[in-house]
């Protein structure tokens, strides 16, 4: 699996990362990795028919990414990974998922989280998850669009005093 954008964005597939970044990165499967999304079949079907024509969308569990991350069928595969918090990203990480960098395009506002920019909120869990990502060498950027100027959530986190 070719790994061209791992994404953090808890709107999933929606009109940026269908159009924007799945051209940008050139990708021609997007996975969603999800336990509670892939378990709504009514959210499935929904998010399957948000890709565009030509790019394949699956909506798979955090396990069944473990298990199938090295199979042959998708070893070049252009993949986008969108995930909807940081925890289940680093959790992929120690099960052997490898990346570099990842993506943050949105995190609402929920009870318990604080905002640290105008589009992503987090708590203590999403905190930790990604210090634990930045200790390993993750770069960890926070970009709605492509063209949007790189802002890293270490920084903005430390700005804030959330570490």
């Amino acid at each position: 699996m070719d790994i061209r954008l791992l994404r953090i964005d808890d709107r999933l597939i929606h009109g940026q990362v269908a159009t924007t970044w799945a051209k940008v990165t050139g990708i021609s499967r997007i996975i969603v990795v999800s336990d509670e999304v892939a378990a709504n079949p009514l959210q499935k079907a929904l998010l399957k028919q948000a890709a565009p024509p030509e790019i394949k969308a699956n909506v798979i569990s955090v396990a069944k990414l473990i298990e199938i991350a090295s199979h042959a069928l998708l070893k070049d595969v252009k993949v986008m990974l969108l995930f909807t918090n940081p925890t289940d990203v680093m959790n992929c990480y120690r099960q052997g998922i490898n990346f570099d960098s990842v993506n943050i395009g949105g995190m609402k506002f929920t009870e318990g989280k604080e905002m640290v920019t105008h589009f992503v909120s987090v708590n203590q869990q999403d905190i930790d998850s990604f210090v634990y990502l930045d200790s390993i060498g993750i770069e960890l950027e926070i970009r709605k669009v492509p063209g949007d100027r790189k802002q890293l959530m270490m920084d903005v986190l430390k700005k804030g005093n959330f570490l």
